[in-house]
């Protein structure tokens, strides 16, 4: 893949500005209209043209329906279908998860009364840090990023214990409800991949202590950008936890990184998005990767997502399931304690085409 030309900035262009000179990127765009974005802003490394549009199709979709079922044949089926979306993909749609579209209407209208809140009422809940209960922000991760990103968020950690902002007006009940029937999906698949691996089915939830593992509740509100040629809303990068689960408006921005190429990935209606995410990269011992992917954007409409990550418990040591170990005769990642690596990632910049596994040193085949 050809890197895309890097911009050259003159006098003329505009001038580089701090995310936290802008403060929040819906504000900034609202009151700077189609003028240039700032320079700071320039963060494409990776031509956008570069997307397979022919591979969307074969985007993988798992029936959550048949998952659960009684059945043991179709069980069984939906189980090897898992597990070939968790190794080919790392990324598929799951379709009859049970999660009402009332309810995912409803958080996704909330969501959107949140970030139209006034600025000066979202600042009580200023990002403090990667373990704050609540953060609300800009970009990336601005103190370490080179370049920033077209996107405010609201991070929220919903487990082992539930936070929530009090504004506006039933978002903090209708995100209760959400964040505990998402977690119990995301239980369900963690049986269903364990099976695919030929392990018992709580393998990994025990292993993991899932019961008591973090879960982080995002809102990502990407608004348009006038030179979407230039930004992205968010950098290639991976996921740090077990599962992660998106639910967008009708926007399209979601890419991902398959077979060298990006792909486009247009959501079923009411469908969940579900990716493997780097822990589960090492307790599957590579089997399952953590796949790249990244926000890109459009000078129109703005995109809104809100994502559930879903990870082990704080302070449990992660590595390869044993029965693997043993079967494979190798172990592709060290033991570390999942703060720890949590920790770490949050640190992290410019790691296209690096895995933050291998960076951290996880991994010790690097």
């Amino acid at each position: 893949m050809a890197p895309a030309a890097t911009p050259t900035i003159s006098s003329s262009e505009p001038p580089k500005l701090h995310a936290s000179d802008i403060g929040s990127i819906k504000a900034f765009a609202e009151s700077n209209g189609d003028s240039p974005i700032p320079s700071s802003y320039y963060s494409i490394v990776e031509a956008r043209d570069d997307v397979a549009d022919d591979l969307a199709s074969s985007f993988p979709v798992i029936d959550f329906s048949l998952l659960t079922s009684d059945d043991p044949q179709l069980h069984a089926h939906a189980v090897t279908q898992l597990g070939n979306a968790c190794a080919e993909w790392g990324f598929f749609m799951l379709t009859n998860h049970g999660i009402s579209e009332n309810l995912m209407e409803e958080v996704m209208s909330k969501s959107h009364e949140f970030h139209n809140l006034p600025t000066e009422e979202k600042k009580e809940f200023a990002d403090k840090g990667p373990l704050a209960p609540i953060r609300h922000g800009t970009s990336f991760y601005p103190e370490a990023e080179l370049f920033h990103y077209w996107r405010d968020y609201l991070k929220v950690i919903t487990l082992p214990e539930f936070n929530f902002p009090h504004k506006p007006p039933g978002f903090k009940e209708v995100a209760y409800d959400y964040s505990r029937k998402i977690r119990a999906v995301a239980r369900t698949l963690l049986k269903g991949i364990s099976e695919s691996l030929g392990l018992e089915p709580m393998a990994i939830v025990e292993s993991t202590g899932f019961d008591s593992g973090l879960q982080i509740f995002a809102v990502n509100l990407y608004p348009p950008c006038p030179q979407p040629d230039l930004a992205l809303g968010m950098p290639p990068h991976t996921d740090h936890g077990l599962l992660t689960l998106l639910y967008q408006n009708g926007i399209g921005g979601l890419q991902v990184k398959h077979d060298g190429k990006w792909v486009n990935v247009n959501p079923l209606p009411n469908c969940l998005i579900v990716n493997t995410a780097d822990q589960l990269e090492a307790v599957s011992n590579g089997r399952y990767k953590s796949i790249w992917h990244r926000a890109v954007l459009n000078n129109k409409d703005t995109r809104l997502s809100i994502v559930l990550a879903n990870g082990p418990e704080l302070e449990k040591e992660i590595a390869p399931a044993a029965e693997l170990v043993e079967r494979e005769e190798a172990t592709m990642y060290k033991k570390m304690k999942y703060r720890d690596y949590f920790s770490k990632v949050q640190q992290l910049t410019g790691l296209v085409n690096t895995s933050r596994l291998d960076k951290v040193g996880i991994n010790p085949q690097n």
